[in-house]
């Protein structure tokens, strides 16, 4: 036949839409040209497909061929396209079968000598093959990855030989079986490894059980990172949805996927020198950033005056939506980026404002300055704001809480919270809209008083009362209790405070 088709998958955010690889030969003077929005990389993959064709002891038509990459206004990019036109030049010049390609998917870049490179995103062409009910042909580097997602029947093959063959019917090539990782999440750090900070740890495990946003002021070397790097090992178990979502957006990145960290939690942790584009994501192929990176995990902004004020402030709307919408001229892409925020600063310039060492030298005008970095907008999204001193003599007597729990410990802990705000609310407390609060998060009318004396007190908006009362209900489930109590409500106010002279954010 002089037509053949080929089902493949292009790349368009976590999304992997169908492409059908159309080759036509025809009479003419030889040419070879591709169609349907190809960018540079997809143009190029004619020579490596010529050269893979002969180095294989096929013959290259000395025809006029045209491939179409359809649908047409879908930008395609990568090499992933390689072997599915490879494919298709074979079975349109009659070379082998076309046989059982119409139950079958194919992806992957090609050597020079027909061996098959792994591509990204992977991950995600596996999740839209398994709704469309084809098996999916692809380089066996990719299979581990490709078969973490259930129900799709993925067939990994090192060489296009080895593909041509089981188009024929010669060697059929094997299911593949994903290989059995230890999926219970181990991590290098743990919490009983910080001395003291007892309050600090507390407010983690109030985080980590609900969702809740950090912030954690302190001077230099007080363990505010330590801290924040040790938050991962303390949250709740992600679901396979989650764990998912998660990977197919590591599948896409430049760091790539792998496959033995499969449901851990991340952290990331950019420089503050990042621009926002590298914060959110873009460029002229928009291309996931550190919030959606850090999707289902930790985003942890240290020195966080020092970032640019324009880059911070482009979180505001991912922090209460969830998602990043990337617009170009060209396209649209959306990425998730449901992440925890934990945030680490100094209370002033130098860092030592409040240090038992009296060393700070900074103006109230200068503090002020400092923190006015931070925007009001910004502070409202922290749901909880705590101060972490330097204690010099736990670290060197070497001295812990003797009831200081370990990281598995307090998991289960928070595990168990989490479990209990599913059932109610079916999502963490910190994602409760505001019919959920008045539905769950009932207060007293002693409690209301109380609450109505400290927005006065603390200036505080609607927003930063609602993530108030959310702290509360995280404490009172910590508690096993049904309701919020005034215990509950206190603390929760705690985390807001302003404290120092200067009426700043501690």
């Amino acid at each position: 036949m002089s037509v053949a088709i080929i089902y493949s998958r292009a790349q368009d955010g976590i999304n992997a839409p169908l492409v059908t690889v159309e080759v036509h030969l025809s009479r003419g003077l030889p040419g070879f040209t591709i169609v349907g929005l190809p960018e540079t990389t997809v143009k190029e993959s004619k020579e490596r497909v010529r050269s893979a064709i002969l180095n294989n002891q096929f013959d290259f038509p000395l025809s006029r061929i045209t491939v179409n990459l359809a649908p047409a206004d879908l930008p395609k990019e990568g090499g992933r396209f390689d072997l599915p036109i490879a494919l298709g030049i074979l079975i349109a010049s009659g070379q082998i079968s076309e046989k059982g390609m119409q139950q079958h998917e194919a992806i992957g870049e090609l050597s020079l000598t027909g061996e098959l490179r792994s591509i990204k995103g992977a991950l995600p062409v596996s999740l839209a093959v398994r709704k469309s009910q084809r098996s999916l042909i692809l380089p066996i580097d990719n299979a581990d990855e490709a078969a973490l997602v259930k129900g799709t029947s993925c067939k990994p093959a090192e060489h296009i030989l080895d593909v041509c063959a089981h188009i024929s019917g010669t060697k059929i090539l094997e299911e593949h079986q994903s290989k059995k990782f230890d999926y219970v999440t181990k991590y290098d750090k743990d919490l009983s490894e910080v001395y003291g900070h007892e309050h600090a740890k507390r407010a983690l495990e109030i985080a980590a059980a609900g969702g809740h946003n950090l912030l954690m002021i302190g001077s230099p070397g007080s363990g505010k990172t330590m801290l924040a790097e040790r938050l991962p090992s303390i949250m709740p178990e992600m679901t396979d949805k989650q764990a998912l979502e998660t990977a197919a957006i590591a599948s896409i990145s430049n760091k790539g996927f792998d496959p033995s960290t499969w449901q851990q939690r991340i952290f990331r942790s950019p420089h503050h020198s990042a621009s926002s584009v590298a914060l959110v994501g873009g460029g002229s192929h928009p291309k996931p950033g550190e919030i959606s990176l850090a999707h289902n995990g930790v985003l942890f902004l240290d020195e966080l005056p020092e970032f640019n004020r324009h880059v911070l402030e482009v979180l505001r709307e991912p922090l209460e939506s969830g998602r990043i919408v990337i617009s170009r001229a060209a396209n649209q892409v959306e990425y998730p980026a449901n992440f925890q925020l934990i945030a680490a600063m100094n209370p002033c310039p130098c860092g030592y404002l409040g240090d038992s060492s009296s060393r700070c030298r900074c103006t109230e005008e200068q503090i002020k300055r400092y923190q006015s970095k931070i925007s009001g907008p910004l502070m409202d999204r922290l749901d909880m704001v705590i101060e972490v001193h330097s204690i010099p003599d736990a670290i060197i007597n070497q001295t812990r809480e003797v009831d200081s729990d370990t990281s598995t410990t307090i998991r289960e802990r928070v595990c168990n919270t989490f479990k209990r705000q599913l059932k109610r609310n079916g999502c963490s407390n910190s994602a409760l809209n505001t019919n959920d609060i008045e539905q769950y998060c009932a207060l007293t009318k002693s409690d209301k008083s109380l609450l109505q004396t400290a927005t006065i007190k603390l200036a505080l908006s609607g927003r930063a009362i609602h993530r108030i009362i959310k702290v509360a209900r995280t404490i009172a489930d910590l508690s096993s209790s049904d309701h919020i109590q005034t215990q509950h409500l206190t603390e929760a106010m705690s985390y807001r405070k302003k404290t120092n002279k200067s009426n700043s954010l501690i």
